[in-house]
């Protein structure tokens, strides 16, 4: 079959590849219909490796998709041939511990699409097990469906942070992973979001997503802002988003006391923060890993309406362009946020 191939470092392909995929009695198989391009993408592409995992072998990228049940397993009953869907990308053991302790994301065995050696879904179908697969409502749209598996790592950093009715959070960055983390947080209660970034454009967009405070770092202290909106107190939470050292180095600052900070963004190098300012302000800080149990409740939230994803779509390619998609995602302009590719159907 046909699929983008990233053949190593700096190197993509259009070409064909032989990818054997059986249908086991829990299995779907899947015609794609829309990939989302995720920053772990092309980092593969421009680094060819993302810590401890990287890219010996031809690998084929994308792992936030949507598309069509064409076949189903003899032991699926939940899906039918022509359902729309979106799809989980992890695939745990369920006998490891973490699956049986609940938390599925942990699992150091976890096969997930486009982490080598795992292939990709930017090629025309995919076997997938039923239990990661999830029906859209017909209002859904595909893109809207490639959007899920983002959306479900704001949610997740929503969840494990335990959003009050009420708080004030900062999201630290307005990449896609900080616009859906807004997202979550303001559907989980917060009363407003304060989002910093270096690019006018993304805060533009940002502040258009509801009662959203924008700060451009490069002309205003994040933590004069902050302590405005508290009155001197501290936000409630912060959503550290960015994974860029010096943003993070601020986090401590800018909590109250008591306050609590995720970890969602994840550095390229280890950073040094201040213990001793996390120790006397008590804040808790959670760690984000990807997500569990969060994908039926994000496309009940974009079904609902209550979240709604579509102003992140900023830029469409055809799978032809695909090569063309991954260049213009690794030079993204500032007013871009989420590149997908659309599938030949």
């Amino acid at each position: 079959m046909e699929a983008l191939v990233l053949e190593r470092k700096d190197e993509l392909a259009l070409r064909d590849i032989p990818l054997e995929e059986r249908l086991g009695p829990r299995d779907v198989r899947i015609a794609l219909r829309t990939v989302g391009v995720c920053g772990s993408d092309v980092h593969y592409y421009t680094h060819g490796a993302i810590g401890p995992f990287v890219v010996r072998e031809p690998m084929v990228l994308g792992h936030e998709a949507a598309g069509d049940v064409v076949e189903v397993g003899s032991a699926v009953t939940e899906l039918s041939s022509g359902d729309r869907v979106c799809m989980e990308p992890g695939i745990p053991d369920p006998a490891s511990r973490a699956s049986r302790l609940g938390r599925y994301n942990l699992d150091p065995a976890v096969r997930f699409w486009a982490t080598p050696p795992v292939h990709g879904v930017l090629r025309p179908t995919v076997v997938h097990p039923a239990d990661f697969t999830f029906k859209l409502p017909e209002h859904v749209s595909y893109a809207e469906g490639a959007m899920v598996e983002p959306l479900a790592v704001g949610m997740h950093a929503a969840t494990r942070i335990q959003v009050q009715p009420g708080d004030l959070a900062v999201v630290i960055g307005a990449g896609p992973i900080g616009m859906v983390t807004v997202l979550a947080a303001l559907a989980a209660g917060c009363a407003r979001v304060i989002v910093s970034d270096i690019h006018d454009a993304k805060l533009d967009l940002a502040r258009s997503l509801g009662p959203v405070i924008p700060v451009n770092v490069r002309s205003q202290k994040l933590a004069d802002v902050v302590r405005q909106e508290s009155d001197d107190w501290g936000a409630d939470l912060i959503f550290e988003c960015s994974g860029h050292a010096a943003a993070m180095a601020e986090m401590f600052d800018l909590v109250c006391p008591g306050g609590k900070v995720a970890l969602v963004g994840i550095p390229l190098q280890p950073f040094a923060f201040d213990v001793s300012k996390a120790q006397v302000k008590e804040a808790r800080v959670e760690s984000i890993f990807r997500y569990a149990h969060v994908y039926p409740r994000a496309v009940a939230m974009i079904a609902s309406g209550k979240i709604d994803v579509k102003p992140l779509i900023t830029d469409r390619f055809s799978f032809k362009d695909a090569i063309e998609a991954f260049d213009f995602a690794k030079a993204m302009p500032p007013a871009s946020v989420k590149v997908q590719i659309d599938m030949p159907s």
